[in-house]
């Protein structure tokens, strides 16, 4: 798959998002996973995967550190859809061991401490929800931030060893919140509080207007930094 990442991105270059996920679930039956972190982007491609019924399963990573609102989110949005999100946890042992020996703030210390922490959270459950799967789904944007600026549609994901499908690549923040609006899609209400990016409860705070969406993502580190690790 990895050679024809090229003939793809050229392929699906004026496709619409659901028209291009749709393919790949038809030629790639049931070994295409979307991973949702119930943002307003993957809010938009739950409702359009319901929606289009797509043979695609769906899967959320639990940190164990999330706030209460995505967790309300969760619910509500199987409920609406009629859908389940298979909970990817982390390793329970792995966690005792880091807080254990660094702290339950260890990720405010230093970028390796906070990038253990994703690691421990998010990286190794990733690994196990992708593992057998042909194409990963996600919900990136070019303009989130600057570490996601070169994306493109299809890349390969070498990490994995997987396709990786980034179907709202070139929508703007406008335009995504327009298909919110007009399709009542739910979305978390700290979207509407001032946090345009939601992760963990430590590590997320709410951004003063103007700043840039992924500020109040890890907020102590510099820019160039602010990933978790899921996309590199």
């Amino acid at each position: 798959m990895k050679e024809r990442i090229d003939v793809w991105n050229q392929q699906f270059e004026n496709a619409t998002p659901v028209d291009v996920m749709a393919w790949f679930a038809s030629e790639y039956r049931g070994s295409v996973v979307f991973s949702s972190s119930l943002s307003i982007e993957d809010q938009l491609i739950t409702y359009l995967i319901a929606h289009r019924r797509l043979e695609i399963s769906l899967f959320t990573l639990d940190t164990g550190r999330l706030f209460q609102e995505t967790y309300d989110l969760l619910d509500i949005t199987e409920k609406k859809y009629g859908i389940k999100m298979a909970v990817f946890f982390p390793e329970a042992s792995q966690v005792e061991e880091m807080v254990n020996n660094k702290g339950v703030n260890l990720f405010y210390e230093s970028v390796e401490n906070r990038k253990l922490c994703c690691h421990i959270r998010k990286i190794e459950p990733l690994r196990r929800a992708l593992k057998g799967m042909s194409v990963w789904i996600t919900g990136l944007r070019r303009e989130q931030s600057v570490t996601r600026k070169d994306l493109k549609l299809l890349e390969w994901d070498q990490n994995h060893a997987i396709v990786k499908l980034n179907p709202l690549l070139e929508m703007t923040q406008e335009e995504l919140w327009a298909h919110i609006e007009i399709n009542h899609i739910p979305v978390n209400p700290l979207h509407h509080q001032g946090y345009p990016s939601i992760g963990c409860y430590p590590c997320t705070r709410a951004i003063a207007p103007g700043e840039d969406v992924r500020a109040g993502r890890w907020w102590w580190e510099l820019p160039q930094y602010k990933e978790c690790g899921l996309h590199q």
